[in-house]
């Protein structure tokens, strides 16, 4: 099975952590200001997006980008 990229990863992981932290794409999106449909976009995989809004989003969820981008434990 071939390892996800980075988006893939960076998508999963963004979901995961938004979920943990009991927030919906509609709060998290208000959060980093973006819109919701942009978020659920970007946890789809569907986007490439910017390391500027990369770091947009590990600030909104109070973590290290790294911890958004590294592979998931299996």
């Amino acid at each position: 099975m071939p390892q996800p990229n980075a988006r893939q990863r960076f998508a999963a992981n963004l979901k995961e952590q938004r979920l943990a932290k009991g927030l919906s794409q509609e709060d998290l999106a208000d959060l980093c200001g973006l819109h919701r449909t942009y978020v659920g976009s970007v946890e789809r995989g569907e986007r490439n997006i910017s390391i500027d809004n990369m770091e947009r989003f590990a600030q909104a969820l109070e973590m290290p980008l790294e911890k958004l981008i590294r592979e998931r434990k299996a």
